[in-house]
């Protein structure tokens, strides 16, 4: 099999598995109850870990940092997780100077909602559009092929997902559906 029927046969599984881990994220989110949506307890409220995993998810479906446009509704550096800004060359590739600097307004679940709407409707196409077979992932701070790359922000979806479902069933007992392909 040559290198571009490799990449080929992974394009519709790269997509499924966005898809589906995206789906089990809207999940967590369409559950949650509304005094878990902004409940403080935890280093970054539930609407902050949701719009945190869709704006990296928006970046990493890129080709590369300089494509990227954020969403119409980001906040400047509300994306950050922790209290800590992503490192310098995040920023300066990432937010656009155009935008006034807007922090600290929560999202609403029907904000974080139509985002992941717009993240969900993208993948199909960004994916189709990736070079799956380029040495580099076109994000500096990355140092990895751009597969290796397309691997890992699904893991991040995952991983974020899995946080916010572990947050779901300790605090009211609500599960999230296991989706394996999408």
């Amino acid at each position: 099999m040559s290198e571009k029927d490799t990449f080929n046969t992974l394009r519709p599984v790269l997509k499924r598995q966005y898809h589906a881990a995206l789906t089990m994220l809207k999940q967590a989110i369409e559950r949650c109850p509304e005094e878990l949506w902004i409940d403080d307890q935890y280093a970054n409220q539930f609407w902050q870990l949701a719009y945190h995993t869709l704006y990296y998810t928006h970046l990493y479906l890129q080709p590369d940092a300089a494509s990227f446009t954020p969403w119409e509704h980001h906040q400047t550096y509300i994306q950050d997780l922790d209290e800590f800004r992503a490192p310098t060359e995040i920023q300066d590739l990432c937010e656009h100077p155009h935008r006034p600097p807007q922090t600290g307004e929560l999202y609403s679940k029907s904000q974080v909602l139509e985002y992941w709407g717009v993240c969900d409707v993208m993948v199909d196409d960004c994916v189709k559009m990736l070079d799956l077979g380029a040495s580099t992932c076109g994000f500096p701070w990355y140092d990895m092929t751009k597969l290796e790359h397309q691997f890992v922000t699904v893991r991040h979806i995952q991983h974020h997902t899995a946080q916010l479902g572990v947050r779901l069933r300790e605090a009211s007992g609500i599960a999230i559906d296991w989706i394996g392909s999408g």
